[in-house]
């Protein structure tokens, strides 16, 4: 799974309040959520379809989840199983992980325990997913499209520094390609057949993130019941990309700094150090040298990793490339999806596309590009369907001045007023951040359960 796609969960309970609790947490989150209500259900769906990860109850009517476990295993169905209990003991703990279920959780699960055990599972199974591709030799270096002076260099730059261990602080805004950056640099690198794993230091709470960096110990705090492996020992060998490395918190930031220093580890809890060979990418839409000079960044740690800088311009600054990633994307859809098969841009419209500003950036135009391939009328898209279908230029900036005016002109009191505001901010955000409940919540300085709580207030759905 991607990073640009969507997890799939498969939730198998037979209760269904505990099933449509679960369904709200994850969909809240950016998951595709799909229930089934009992083991012989979740198995035809298995076998049937795709999924990411499995959620799966142990006590249920018919066969339990221990059987559906074997079953998993039997037909190498090959997905991460997070066990649910209400009634958890050692001895079903140790059974689940001899079943090779990834992890254990006591029902009703802690949200942020459940939500940090989510993410690991699918990276788990990305990194497999990830490793069995790199052992068949399948090429997998992405391409960073674009003829621009500014990819050029960005290109030349990869090619002289990828095949070095020199740390790279990656520079530019969201949707920029960042990470596409950080790939290259791996898969041009020395340790491209070794592990890629990513961290995004914003998505993550910061009193989570040094367990999910270097790993805990079994009872190293409430809810750690086992071992657990970091993002450090995941990638030895390879590369660790910190991406958004400006929302880390000070005390992860000494942590990190301190690994880079002596190439070791410590778990939270333990005390034994661990060598790690870790290629360290950072990645980053601030500015650090504002962050050091609010004493929000470290400075000892900018230079540790800023050996090697690449900064990525936005789209605007680029729009000759505009043609190049536009129909590099149509033809990308056209190969997976027979909706797309011959599709085409007229020129007045290649001309219409690099006349936006494009704010979000190539995540933006990739958006758009998909857009205007599934409602576009015919097998051409034309300036028409681009100023119908993704806004024209300056659009985005006109809806924003009408709604504010209609508001004004609506509302006389300042209650109603303010709600209708918080309405539009908070919508508003939530769209900037692709539904990212976390990444949104840090953005505008309230905690994740307040966000969910305007969420509901609002009735808010994506």
């Amino acid at each position: 799974m991607s990073s640009s796609q969507t997890a799939r969960i498969l939730i198998t309970d037979d209760e269904s309040s505990i099933r449509s609790a679960l369904r709200e947490i994850l969909e809240f989150e950016n998951y595709q959520v799909d229930e089934a209500a009992s083991g012989d259900q979740a198995l035809e769906m298995l076998r049937k379809e795709t999924f990411d990860l499995m959620l799966l109850d142990i006590k249920m009517k018919g066969i339990d989840g221990f059987e559906v476990l074997e079953a998993i295993n039997e037909e190498k169905l090959n997905l991460p199983v997070i066990m649910l209990t209400g009634h958890g003991t050692i001895e079903m703990a140790i059974q689940a992980t001899k079943l090779g279920a990834f992890d254990f959780l006591q029902k009703p699960p802690d949200l942020n325990r459940l939500l940090i055990t989510v993410r690991n599972a699918l990276e788990r199974g990305t990194l497999q997913r990830e490793n069995r591709k790199m052992k068949r030799n399948v090429p997998s270096v992405s391409e960073i499209i674009g003829e621009s002076e500014g990819i050029r260099q960005i290109k030349a730059t990869i090619s002289k520094v990828a095949p070095t261990d020199a740390r790279v602080l990656i520079t530019g805004e969201n949707g920029t390609g960042k990470e596409l950056v950080a790939r290259s640099l791996h898969e041009q690198s020395r340790r491209s057949a070794e592990p890629f794993v990513e961290v995004n230091c914003a998505a993550i709470p910061s009193e989570l993130l040094e367990s999910e960096l270097f790993g805990h110990e079994e009872g190293a705090f409430t809810g750690a019941k086992r071992q657990r492996i970091g993002k450090f020992e995941q990638a030895h060998n390879g590369t660790l990309f910190l991406d958004e490395i400006g929302d880390m918190s000070s005390t992860a930031q000494a942590k990190v700094l301190r690994a880079l220093q002596e190439n070791t580890i410590v778990r939270v809890g333990g005390t034994e150090s661990i060598k790690v060979n870790v290629r360290v990418l950072a990645a980053t839409n601030k500015d650090l040298k504002v962050e050091i000079h609010e004493n929000r960044f470290r400075e000892d740690l900018f230079h540790r990793l800023n050996v090697i800088p690449i900064q990525v311009l936005p789209l605007r600054e680029r729009k000759g490339d505009i043609p190049l990633l536009a129909n590099a994307f149509l033809l990308d859809m056209a190969a997976n999806d027979i909706i797309f098969e011959g599709k085409s841009f007229s020129d007045d419209a290649m001309s219409a596309l690099q006349e936006m500003e494009w704010t979000g950036n190539v995540r933006e135009l990739h958006n758009v590009v998909e857009r205007l391939g599934i409602l576009s009328s015919g097998t051409e898209i034309t300036a028409k369907d681009v100023k119908a279908l993704a806004g024209g230029v300056g659009s985005s900036q006109s809806v924003k001045e009408t709604a504010m005016g209609d508001m004004l002109e609506e509302y006389d009191d300042f209650q109603s007023f303010k709600e209708a505001a918080e309405l539009m901010f908070v919508e508003y955000q939530l769209e900037k951040h692709s539904w990212n409940i976390s990444q949104t919540a840090d953005s505008i300085g309230i905690q994740r359960s307040h966000l969910y709580n305007k969420i509901k207030k609002y009735n808010l759905t994506r």
